[in-house]
């Protein structure tokens, strides 16, 4: 079937086919086939052929690189000199600086991502949330938002990292804090907030999980000093993620793992849909039904995580892993000092981010291709995972597989062209809805 229910549109719109290209489909890198789009949607060509009598009008010759689909960052607090949880401008500064990092992302192959505001005050959320609901992307407008990532306040005082323990929070009335916490923009679900990271073990919160998942919004598990059966029971009620693995967590103790030992867990029930959660894979509990263990968040800039405890979780849990930047508004920038939710951050010359005098680490400054790079090198993955963990499964954790994350029919026209013939991915070209963009 065409994808095109207006067949005029479909019969009078430029039909394009990639030729030459290594597709990464299904799990592995494909050679001599070809990549059609149209409308900004990936088709199938026999409809055109025997239903419309068309072929393409414009070839585009990939030149043997690999065309994989577009990045997807679900984690990543801003760049070029701007936080998501700057509300003090105006409206049409707040947006017009959304719209900035959006366009710039593009150069990394990044065409979707989650704008994420940290712990902040409601006066922050209600200024700020309606300037980061889903939106689609474009080559000129930017990459696709897919809805806010809101991490915190309900997160712990322990873990707080480079947060503001001021606006913490807690939920003793469930649900109803939630909305106080963030307003009316809550209440849209996936629209306006696609993830929420949170801590378990605070009072109310693990209770209020399904609410929270009925509304659409994913909840992830972070800035937490849980105990393992607290994370067990998190994951038992509907959270499917792990912010930022190994950081603003217990570190790994053998007796009782804390949130690090989810993905040690065998006996969490097996998931009835696969949607929204990891494919099976050999270290899975059931290796022909959906993993119960979260997905996991993972920033791969050699700061954050050392490669052999990024080697670790990938050994755990392939399947889960999904690389995020966790950038903030330094990305892009050089040295110097930044701010973050309100907060001085100083970026050294290594890249590296700490709160302003102090050793603690407050995001990075790492692009989401660069991430890609380090996470085939620590791990010794194959190119098919590294790029994955990427793409298919922050798709996959969103529960929006069926149009991001793969190049299946149907799915959006978001691609990415890339050079791996020194051994590492190189991005090349860039697609966004079937435009292509241009690069700097």
């Amino acid at each position: 079937m065409c994808p095109i229910k207006d067949n005029k549109q479909c019969c009078s719109s430029p039909i394009y086919k990639i030729i030459n290209a290594r597709l990464l489909k299904n799990h592995k890198i494909v050679e001599g086939s070809y990549l059609w789009f149209q409308n900004g949607k990936i088709i199938d060509p026999q409809s055109l052929f025997f239903d419309h009598l068309r072929d393409a009008d414009e070839i585009i010759d990939a030149k043997g690189q690999i065309v994989a689909p577009g990045f997807i960052d679900t984690q990543i607090n801003g760049a070029y000199g701007i936080d998501f949880a700057d509300y003090e401008g105006s409206d049409e500064k707040i947006q017009a600086d959304i719209n900035k990092v959006a366009k710039g992302l593009l150069q990394y192959g990044c065409t979707s991502f989650c704008p994420t505001v940290v712990s902040s005050e409601p006066a922050v959320y209600q200024k700020v949330l309606p300037h980061l609901n889903a939106r689609k992307g474009s080559a000129t407008g930017g990459a696709e938002i897919l809805g806010a990532h809101i991490e915190g306040p309900f997160i712990s005082v322990e873990k707080k990292g480079a947060h503001k323990q001021a606006v913490f929070r807690t939920a003793e009335n469930g649900i109803k804090d939630f909305d106080d916490a963030y307003g009316d923009e809550l209440k849209k679900g996936n629209k306006a907030v696609s993830i929420m990271t949170l801590a378990p073990e605070l009072d109310g919160v693990t209770d209020a999980i399904p609410d929270i998942v009925a509304r659409g919004i994913k909840v992830a598990l972070g800035h937490s000093a849980c105990k393992i059966a607290e994370a067990e029971q998190a994951v038992v009620k509907g959270a499917t993620s792990i912010t930022h693995l190994f950081n603003a967590m217990q570190a790994f103790h053998h007796r009782d793992p804390g949130l690090i030992g989810v993905l040690g867990a065998a006996d969490l029930p097996i998931p009835e849909s696969s949607k929204g959660h990891p494919e099976p894979s050999d270290t899975s509990p059931c290796r022909t039904k959906p993993d119960p263990r979260p997905f996991y968040g993972i920033i791969c800039d050699g700061v954050h995580v050392h490669p052999n405890s990024v080697r670790i979780a990938y050994y755990s849990h392939p399947t889960g892993a999904v690389l995020v930047t966790d950038a903030l508004s330094a990305m892009g920038l050089p040295a110097g000092t930044y701010t973050l939710g309100g907060r001085d951050v100083s970026v050294d010359h290594n890249g590296a981010a700490y709160v302003k005098g102090t050793s603690t680490l407050a995001g990075s400054t790492v692009t989401i291709d660069e991430c890609i790079r380090n996470f085939q090198r620590f791990t010794n993955c194959t190119l098919v995972e590294a790029i994955e963990a990427a793409t298919l499964h922050p798709a996959e954790l969103l529960g929006i597989s069926n149009r991001k994350g793969t190049l299946n029919v149907g799915g959006d026209a978001d691609f990415v062209f890339l050079d791996d013939s020194s051994g590492e991915v190189k991005v090349q070209r860039v697609y966004v809805a079937g435009d292509e963009v241009k690069l700097s």
